[in-house]
């Protein structure tokens, strides 16, 4: 069926669905919705020929009771459409309900483009595949951040900015240094970024032409202190001073030497650095996940970057966002404490048992794109470091029965990105509590993209609306008389 087929009529009726839906009983909604996919199959094939399809119209048709409402359809530049409800509550006091945004388009960005059901992710229009084979993760930040790839004397200008911007001030370290113990490592770089913004006043100023005019500044110097407030926190956790090499302009091997060098020259494998790269370039954006459209709402509100990405970060440390290459390496630990090589989880996974961690993907239906190059760059630093262990037997049993058992072919529960960056990362040597930590600094400029985006267009403030299902109105009882 072509699915713009009867289009006037089924747009207009998918909203006057999610009204009737909580209005009246199951069987009845069935009943409506199997009878209008039946008349759209009958319109399909009475009206429209393959030599004659219609183009998308320019408005949908909204009918509530005997109001026509007609709204227009916005076209993206890869050929998405939405239904645009914008003066619909102006109009008709009517509202939509779509509970967690899953349908609801919240802005129009021209940053990142998802296509989950073909594997599809393009940054700025370069696909992913392409950006981790020929470019590194600070160009890529670059490109997020600007909009197109930077000519050699931006970028080697942009990079210098980044590595001269590593040294954290001392009131920084001591905010760092003065938290509790237990503080979680998301807590600090959360507290961190703010304290950041705390001591570079005029670049996180709430003002917002003066923000957006100091913009540059503020970017470069969160990409690079977020690397240096992280392994300052872990350093501090750990009972040690924080580190103070020099940066080399290397902004991983930096990061790695920050993290877990000691008096020594401490030499870091290329393979390593280049798979931690790779990592926080397939990161660095992912359209409107929880923690951007978290950090478009604070900017909205006319934030500066410094309070938009550390609310961001706090988004991130939800476990159903961030978390997911953490409960891959619980799991394997799980695994390995039963004395099972694998095999028995997965038969277990099979028979909705257990929950295989790391396979599949929410967005991407067939394949993440991202696994398979994190896939060869996980192969070549695991080789570099020399590890051997047994969750890694475990980790490779499970890839290699997903990848050839029909029950997941079949389904589709492919290793994703999680799987592997879960992998590479316990290898590196970073404790599990700080995985989420190396995927916010990895989003890092996707948020400051994002904030970008918001704060030259103008955008009014966000302000969604809500289904009221409380107490309608009381009068109060006073406190004896209860």
């Amino acid at each position: 069926m072509d699915p713009h087929s009867l289009v006037e009529f089924t747009l207009g009726n998918v909203l006057l669905l999610n009204f009737i839906q909580r209005k009246v009983k199951r069987k009845v909604y069935n009943y409506i919705g199997t009878f209008l996919k039946k008349l759209s199959r009958i319109g399909s094939n009475r009206f429209y020929s393959h030599s004659n399809i219609p183009k998308m119209p320019e408005s949908a048709d909204l009918r509530l009771n005997d109001q026509s409402y007609p709204l227009p359809i916005l076209t993206g530049t890869e050929k998405e459409h939405a239904i645009d409800i914008s003066q619909l509550r102006k109009l008709s006091k009517f509202i939509t309900f779509d509970d967690g945004y899953g349908n609801t388009g919240s802005c129009e960005s021209s940053i990142t483009f998802i296509d989950g059901d073909k594997g599809i992710l393009r940054y700025r229009g370069y696909d992913i595949s392409e950006l981790a084979e020929k470019s590194n993760f600070l160009e890529t930040c670059y490109l997020l951040i600007y909009g197109d790839l930077p000519t050699p004397e931006r970028l080697q200008e942009f990079n210098n900015k980044i590595a001269a911007s590593a040294e954290l001030t001392q009131e920084v370290v001591e905010t760092l240094r003065s938290l509790p113990k237990t503080t979680h490592p998301m807590a600090a770089l959360a507290c961190g970024i703010q304290s950041l913004g705390g001591a570079y006043p005029t670049l996180a100023s709430n003002n917002r032409s003066s923000d957006l005019e100091k913009f540059d500044d503020a970017a470069c110097l969160i990409i690079s202190s977020i690397r240096s407030i992280a392994a300052a926190q872990h350093r501090f956790s750990m009972g040690m001073n924080h580190s103070t090499k020099d940066s080399t302009g290397n902004y991983c091997e930096d990061f790695l030497s920050f993290m877990f060098s000691g008096d020594g020259n401490d030499e870091i494998p290329e393979a390593v650095s280049k798979a931690l790269d790779v990592i926080f370039l397939l990161h660095a954006d992912h359209e409107q996940n929880c923690s951007t459209s978290t950090c478009r709402m604070i900017a909205s509100g006319g934030a500066n970057p410094f309070a938009s990405v550390a609310g961001a970060i706090s988004a991130l440390w939800g476990p159903l966002h961030g978390g997911a290459n953490m409960a891959v390496i619980n799991m394997l630990n799980e695994i390995h404490k039963s004395g099972d090589d694998g095999s028995k989880f997965i038969e277990s996974a099979k028979a909705g048992k257990s929950r295989l961690m790391g396979f599949g993907h929410r967005v991407y239906r067939n394949y993440d794109p991202r696994a398979k190059i994190l896939k060869s760059a996980c192969d070549q630093a695991l080789e570099a470091l020399g590890v051997e262990s047994p969750i890694l037997e475990i980790a490779r049993n499970l890839e290699s029965s997903a990848l050839q058992d029909e029950y997941f072919i079949q389904r589709k529960l492919y290793p994703n990105v999680d799987f592997y960056s879960g992998i590479i990362l316990q290898a590196m040597g970073f404790p599990t509590n700080m995985f989420t930590v190396l995927f916010a600094i990895g989003r890092a400029p996707g948020w400051l993209a994002h904030w970008k985006e918001i704060a030259a267009s103008g955008s009014r403030i966000h302000r969604p609306r809500q289904i009221y299902q409380g107490s309608n109105l009381r009068s109060y009882t006073a406190l004896e008389e209860r």
